[in-house]
């Protein structure tokens, strides 16, 4: 890993308005860069909004489609990787909750949500892969909100390699207060247990559809320790820069990074 800044960012994501949630990913993507970020992440479904209601089918984009293709535009105009979802069309059922990685040179990969909550498991698929993703300066994984509650998930993607974990949300009620100690309990976890780093970011306000999100970023140090966070009442960027040298003081350290120690082999007897 190298250093990078990366920025996460909390924004409004109406169900359906994809034009306007295009739009505002434009203008936080310009800011991130401006800001010397070389990734940005949004939350959950930030281009097609996030709801559990059957409309979500009629709304989900193709991937390639041309949804994909002007966040790809996005990422290459901004000379920026960009971490945006959206629920993506599944022609053997249900969308998939996916979160897609669109670099500067055209490339676009997916994650599609491994863990659906229960109250999504009649709207969304399962995805039953876990990638890791490699950009120039480190490799990471993505998990979507409920998915951040399983430790399985983070060692997977860490025994992958893994240096940071993205975990954008889509995590209403509360307030941002409430939503922050929430995070505590279980994203500090994460970052301890597998010596990575984790970003998360959620989506703030109103979506038009029934729900209200209470905003809320955060980035958590591969020692567990918080290092920085945004629990703003309104739209708002994290930006961090994510230093190879915290990773690597843990890392090798005998005594401080307990993934090598594992013994996979007796877990499942």
């Amino acid at each position: 890993m190298k250093d990078i800044t990366i920025a996460a960012i909390t924004c409004a994501a109406p169900v359906g308005e994809i034009e306007y949630n295009l739009a505002t990913t434009v203008q936080w993507a310009h800011k991130a860069r401006q800001a010397g970020a070389e990734l940005v992440c949004f939350p959950e479904l930030n281009i097609t909004g996030y709801c559990n209601r059957a409309e979500m089918a009629d709304i989900a984009q193709p991937i390639p489609g041309p949804i994909s293709r002007e966040l790809s535009q996005i990422s290459r105009a901004q000379d920026i990787v960009v971490l945006a979802g959206l629920a993506e069309k599944n022609p053997r059922g249900n969308p998939f909750a996916s979160h897609c990685i669109f670099t500067p040179d055209g490339q676009v990969q997916i994650y599609r949500k491994v863990h659906t909550a229960p109250p999504e498991k009649q709207t969304y698929t399962p995805g039953d892969t876990i990638p890791v993703f490699k950009i120039r300066s480190a490799t990471f994984g993505i998990q979507l909100c409920y998915d951040a509650h399983f430790p399985e998930l983070s060692a997977a993607m860490t025994d992958k390699g893994a240096e940071i974990l993205f975990m954008p949300h889509a995590s209403p009620r509360g307030n941002a207060e409430e939503k922050h100690h929430s995070w505590m309990r279980h994203l500090t976890a994460r970052a301890f247990d597998n010596s990575v780093f984790v970003v998360a970011c959620n989506q703030i306000g109103e979506n038009c559809n029934g729900l209200t999100f209470p905003g809320n970023a955060v980035a958590i140090g591969p020692s567990g320790e918080l290092i920085a966070k945004d629990i703003s009442p309104r739209a708002s960027m994290l930006v961090v820069e994510l230093k190879a040298a915290d990773i690597e003081a843990v890392r090798n350290h005998p005594m401080r990074h307990f993934f090598p120690h594992r013994r996979p082999e007796l877990y499942h007897r």
